[in-house]
């Protein structure tokens, strides 16, 4: 049989709930479209899809499939536009999920020159600080700000982000500066919810011993740059990444504490399901990443007065470990 006619099929009954509505889509009999699933099933060796008098759903197998033949098509659709073409740039839609607060005030300055290096590339982005599911809510690739991800995400380390507790002065007039890490726990705390370690807070002296001190927020907030603007206006401290308050820490509206102990560090990953069928529009959306915000990019580098660290190369699967900086995303 023709696979790749069989996935297309499939993809169409699972994407109109329903054999005769893709029946009527494809201009195909409703009999031609069943005998089509069956005969995929029947190819594969499992079954694909649950069939009542009432719904579909797709089984487990299914869904994986699903996942799978999507990108299958995708890839024979590029492949073929871009012979016609004579080239090999990426076309199609690029949907890419990013932290609001980074996508904001870093991605969107380098968006521009990416449309116009890829203008045969659509783009369609969604900024929330909540975990997306790439697979069920058909993401190409995912942006997160992490220490660690989910082991069957593939993921690309693309820079650090430091972390960097302040707090405005006129807070720091009222209510004086701490001094040592257990001083933060009689503060009034700005938190961001989706930190990993929730309202304990670790910091590295210089000695390389961890202090871990539980913080009692005033607030608690779900976006950074909201709590930023809290403590700008002497609501108390908070621990962000550096993107988010250096400005404010440039021009003095934001004073930086404890400055002789390291804050947690995390890293900006671009994440996505698999690199053994990569898209080229996801190749050259990560590339572009690496490009600017990578090792020598033109954001790289922060105003904190720390040098950064230097990012680990490569594309890895990342193992499971214990916690998020941004319900993987900031």
């Amino acid at each position: 049989m023709d696979i790749a006619y069989g996935m297309k099929i499939l993809l169409q009954v699972v994407d109109s709930g329903s054999f005769a509505r893709a029946a009527e889509t494809l201009d195909l009999s409703n009999a031609a479209v069943t005998r089509q699933v069956s005969a995929l099933e029947a190819h594969i060796g499992a079954r694909l899809l649950n069939r009542t008098t009432r719904r579909l759903s797709l089984t487990e197998a299914g869904a994986e499939y699903c996942i799978r033949a999507r990108a299958i098509l995708e890839q024979i659709a590029e492949a073929e536009t871009n012979a016609a073409a004579g080239t090999a740039r990426p076309t199609g839609t690029l949907k890419v999920s990013a932290p609001l607060s980074f996508g904001v005030l870093r991605l969107a300055d380098v968006l521009p020159l990416f449309r116009t290096r890829y203008p045969q590339l659509k783009l369609d982005i969604d900024l929330s600080d909540r975990v997306v599911d790439l697979a069920n809510e058909g993401f190409d690739v995912a942006l997160r700000i992490a220490t660690a991800l989910e082991s069957r995400l593939i993921a690309r380390r693309i820079a650090p982000i430091p972390m960097v507790l302040c707090a405005a002065p006129e807070y720091l007039r009222r209510h004086g500066r701490p001094k040592e890490p257990a001083a933060l726990a009689s503060h009034e705390v700005l938190s961001y919810r989706y930190l990993w370690s929730g309202d304990e807070w670790t910091f590295m002296d210089e000695s390389g011993r961890n202090i871990t001190v539980r913080v009692r927020p005033e607030v608690h907030a779900t976006n950074g740059d909201l709590l930023r603007r809290l403590a700008v206006a002497g609501g108390g401290i908070i621990l962000q990444p550096a993107f988010i308050v250096e400005d404010d820490l440039r021009h003095g509206r934001l004073i930086r504490l404890l400055e002789n102990l390291q804050a947690p560090a995390f890293d900006l990953y671009a994440v996505y399901l698999s690199h053994q069928h990569l898209p080229a529009r996801v190749r050259a959306f990560i590339d572009f990443l690496l490009e600017h915000f990578g090792p020598g990019g033109s954001e790289r580098r922060s105003n904190t007065g720390e040098p950064d660290r230097q990012s680990p190369p490569a594309t890895t699967a990342v193992p499971r470990a214990p916690g998020l900086l941004t319900n993987p995303r900031r």
